[in-house]
């Protein structure tokens, strides 16, 4: 895993900032100064990087959950992870949807950019492209994120209205 700045809350804390505080330091460099405008140039590798810190396979029942994690940006530049979750009875989630579930919850809606890491049997980092579940689901949360920047591998990166071959969902029929 790659170094990353301590972020404001990290450095020389031990305790957990809650609410307004850790919103306010999210992205805040340790040092006290905030970012200028918004901050959603992380680079493709950073966004990768930061997915693979939360990837963390965990076997349950034949199981496994967190063996795929996402990272976005969100448009005001704050990161948010989420891995999957998968079950039997198909209540569980991707992790792109857990992301984009820590946005929303953080009352943001609009993707930047979005990435999802796995790890084949061989333990090679793969960077995977959404699945049309997750396209649709990010489209839904706001129409703006059509525009939202998807990695598919490093150093490469397509609108989410690039993926899919068709933009009216669903299109007409006859």
């Amino acid at each position: 895993m790659r170094d990353r700045p301590a972020l404001a809350g990290e450095a020389g804390r031990s305790r957990v900032e809650h609410g307004a505080a850790a919103r306010r330091n999210a992205l805040r460099p340790a040092g006290g100064r905030g970012w200028r405008g918004r901050m959603t140039n992380v680079s493709d590798e950073e966004l990768i990087a930061s997915a693979e810190a939360v990837l963390h396979p965990h076997p349950v029942g034949g199981r496994l959950f967190g063996n795929v994690a996402s990272t976005l940006v969100a448009e005001t530049g704050r990161l948010h992870s989420g891995v999957c979750i998968d079950t039997g009875s198909g209540t569980g989630f991707r992790a792109e949807h857990a992301a984009i579930a820590a946005m929303v919850t953080a009352r943001e809606y609009r993707i930047a950019k979005i990435v999802a890491v796995w790890r084949d049997d061989e333990g090679t980092l793969r960077v995977v492209p959404p699945c049309g579940r997750c396209r649709e689901f990010i489209r839904q949360i706001d129409p703006g994120n059509l525009d939202t920047e998807v990695v598919p591998g490093p150093r490469h990166s397509l609108r989410l209205r690039e993926l899919p071959p068709y933009q009216e969902w669903p299109s007409a029929y006859g």
